[in-house]
């Protein structure tokens, strides 16, 4: 626990696969290869054994994993938190009272109130891993809607907040514009910029996701050192996608009127 705060320290953009799917055989297969796994029990398929699961197998490929929660509430987030996970991110954070009362669920006495006795970070960490968990686990707050970006600065500044991340489909929406958008600069520049800059003012990680070619490389030199690149659903889909029109192009040469077969 608290490799991925040490990994961020060094500067260096750490790059995150988002699991939907409550697989724990397919992160052993893949999680190696990215630096942090994002376990969403926001909007993928899991309950509490799949997560509990995942969390093991991030272990397994010594992988930090971060559990997307599906709100706000302490009981839900104390629960993820309990299973051991490096940390936990927080879905629409708009305000500053949300961010304080996110902190509250998951950092312990005297910075929060998360409650004390996760079975299993005492059976693996002891009795003391609360002496610690504040700065071993990571509260990241999403930023989501143009309510959450100007009140970025604030957010950022809130203690116990370690990152915000930027979720780019809802900032989309909110605008008024499909999720289907392509992000770019021109799209969402100005508030990739805006959660930046409260970041580096209040010493706080900027995550996003989703961004590709030139915008990941906008992303980067603004200073995003989170950076989760796709998710399980999607690689599935495109290598299926792929072979499947390899093969069906190779039976058309093949059943041609006059070929060999």
């Amino acid at each position: 626990m608290g490799t991925l705060r040490t990994a961020l320290e060094t500067g260096t953009p750490q790059l995150g696969l988002v699991m939907t799917y409550p697989v724990p055989g397919a992160l052993e297969r893949i999680g190696a290869e990215w630096d942090w796994v994002w376990i969403d029990t926001q909007h993928g398929q899991f309950g509490y054994q799949d997560m509990l699961a995942m969390v093991r197998a991030c272990n397994l490929v010594q992988r930090p994993a971060i559990v997307r929660v599906p709100g706000h509430d302490s009981d839900v987030i104390g629960l993820a938190l309990d299973t051991g996970a490096d940390g936990v991110m927080v879905p629409l954070v708009d305000t500053l009272e949300q961010a304080r009362n996110a902190v509250r669920a998951a950092k312990f006495p005297p910075l929060g109130n998360r409650s004390y006795g996760g079975r299993r970070p005492v059976d693996l960490l002891g009795r003391t891993y609360a002496e610690t968990a504040n700065t071993d686990t990571m509260l990241v707050v999403q930023i989501e809607s143009p309510e959450a970006v100007g009140n970025a600065d604030a957010i950022a500044a809130t203690p116990g907040v370690d990152a915000l991340l930027l979720g780019p489909n809802d900032i989309l929406l909110r605008h008024g514009r499909p999720a289907t958008t392509p992000l770019t600069k021109e799209t969402l520049g100005h508030d990739l910029e805006a959660v930046a800059a409260a970041c580096r003012r209040h010493g706080k990680i900027a995550a996003t996701t989703g961004m590709r070619g030139e915008t990941f490389t906008f992303c980067v030199n603004l200073g995003y050192r989170m950076l989760a690149i796709g998710n399980d659903a999607a690689f599935l889909a495109a290598t299926s996608k792929q072979a499947s029109a390899e093969a069906r192009e190779l039976l058309k040469s093949l059943l041609r009127p006059g070929s060999p077969c």
